[in-house]
């Protein structure tokens, strides 16, 4: 029974494994373009998010945040993230915040082609590659 387990097991935590390892090569030295936050165009041409080795940059258009990334069990774990602090008011700022709130929140995400999603239980963004 044992033996029937482990063979039947194998391939499954194997393609798993595969899986993660293939969405980070997917990320490792990439830059994003948001085309919708929380289902709404940005507000900013600045708006992006790039993989620079093991660092996570984004920038909504205001302030900047940034910090170390991985991949674990299909979800973005980014940070802890830091952020600048200028003053911002109005949609850029309150897309920001979502988009900070998302990054936090060890979000799934998915890359289909040159589409990333990323999807929280509060938040969600999709990104083009650059």
């Amino acid at each position: 029974m044992r033996r029937f387990l482990a063979a039947t097991l194998s391939p499954l935590i194997l393609s798993a494994c595969a899986s993660a390892s293939d969405h980070r090569s997917d990320l490792v030295d990439s830059s994003w373009t948001f085309t919708a936050i929380d289902g709404d165009a940005p507000v900013s041409e600045k708006a992006r998010l790039t993989f620079e080795g093991d660092r996570i940059g984004a920038n909504v258009g205001c302030n900047g945040m940034g910090g170390p990334w991985r991949l674990e069990g299909g979800r973005l774990i980014a940070g802890p993230l830091v952020q600048t602090q200028m003053y911002c008011e109005g949609p850029v700022w309150d897309q920001e915040k979502a988009v900070g709130a998302l990054l936090a929140a060890a979000p799934k995400f998915g890359v289909n082609g040159d589409v990333m999603t990323i999807e929280s239980g509060g938040h969600s963004a999709e990104l083009r590659r650059e």
